[in-house]
């Protein structure tokens, strides 16, 4: 039977101004709202309407917090050996991308009529001027960044990818301070200078680093900063935690990115499909969206900093991993540089907490 929901009630909300990825490039974040879970190191409560005694579901964070490194590491390895020559070959980032959006699309809208994984929704008041001036832009910039970092696995090694992204907080950083949203203090200027130069060694150590795969991934995280930029300062006042934020952007991601896919793919992808296969496809696109609804459990699972550090165990995890599964070779100099990024990362959410 389905369920049935409210009319969407007339509110103030608080949105996370740091709202998390979608699709493996996730990074953990503390929530600000009472929707994203309280910041404490008890077991985490499971998601979905109104929270009380007889409908709360204890769950040990430790257990949510190693689902969500397996299903982020897996999303990532996997759509890396779909794409590289050295897995399945399938090229295609784009259509890759634009068929992840569409099953998210589809899954959303199955969990908000039969679960109630999605009752945050009855929390957000999405007019049609909201949608144009908001959703439209963030989604995007969205559409932008997943297809960008996806198309760097053709030229990049997953590891150094993962290297790169730590410099994703300081993008955010200077995005926000150039804005005016944030200001600058001696002692975060010396960890951007840290996280810049650890991420600076790692590439200087990359042994098979290609310029055009680099320039790709700097503009994934620009366009992604510039995304977590524009939720701080458009959809402030909405509390959407990373389900319902894909209910409304996985429809406007696929759409754009199906308009992108046969102007830059053209019909190719279709002709090559035979190379993954529907088995292949589905089980792709169900780990990417299985990661999403992993993401809910884990915000109300631990303390922000306890997040942040699980998020480093789980880059580091899939640094080693990607050299097992898919042959990446790590230097000196890369071990080195990353371990200093790693620690401006920790060093700056210590400064912001």
């Amino acid at each position: 039977m389905a369920k049935q929901h409210t009319s969407l009630p007339m509110q103030s909300h608080v949105v996370d101004e740091k709202h998390d990825h979608i699709h493996g490039n996730a990074s953990l974040r503390s929530p600000t709202s009472v929707a994203h879970g309280s910041d404490n190191g008890g077991a985490g409560v499971l998601p979905g309407g109104s929270l009380n005694k007889k409908q709360e579901t204890k769950v040990h964070p430790v257990v949510i917090i190693a689902l969500w490194i397996s299903l982020s590491m897996s999303v990532i390895i996997y759509n890396a050996w779909i794409l590289k020559d050295k897995g399945l070959g399938f090229n295609y980032p784009i259509f890759l991308t634009t068929f992840h959006m569409a099953f998210s699309t589809v899954g959303t809208r199955l969990l908000a009529r039969y679960t109630h994984l999605l009752d945050g929704l009855a929390n957000v008041e999405m007019t049609k001027d909201r949608w144009i001036k908001s959703i439209l832009p963030i989604g995007f910039l969205f559409s932008a960044s997943l297809a960008l970092s996806n198309y760097a696995y053709l030229f990049l090694s997953v590891a150094y990818i993962q290297m790169v992204k730590a410099f994703t907080p300081v993008a955010v950083l200077l995005i926000s301070i150039f804005f005016g949203l944030k200001q600058a203090n001696p002692t975060l200027l010396g960890i951007v200078f840290a996280i810049s130069c650890g991420v600076a060694l790692a590439s200087y150590g990359e042994l098979d680093f290609q310029m055009f795969g680099f320039i790709l991934q700097v503009l994934a995280i620009l366009f992604e900063s510039s995304r977590l930029v524009m939720i701080q300062v458009l959809l402030q006042g909405l509390k959407m935690d990373p389900l319902v934020s894909l209910y409304y952007f996985a429809p406007v991601c696929a759409a754009m990115l199906a308009i992108a896919l046969p102007i830059i793919e053209g019909l190719e992808p279709f002709l090559q499909l035979g190379k993954v296969g529907p088995i292949v496809l589905l089980t792709n696109a169900s780990c990417a969206f299985c990661l999403n609804i992993a993401s809910v459990f884990l915000i109300g699972a631990a303390s922000s900093l306890v997040l942040t550090l699980a998020g480093v165990v789980k880059d580091i995890l899939l640094i080693f991993g990607s050299m097992f599964l898919l042959g990446s070779v790590v230097t000196g100099p890369q071990y080195l540089g990353y371990a200093i990024a790693l620690a401006g990362l920790v060093a700056f959410k210590l400064h912001k907490s």
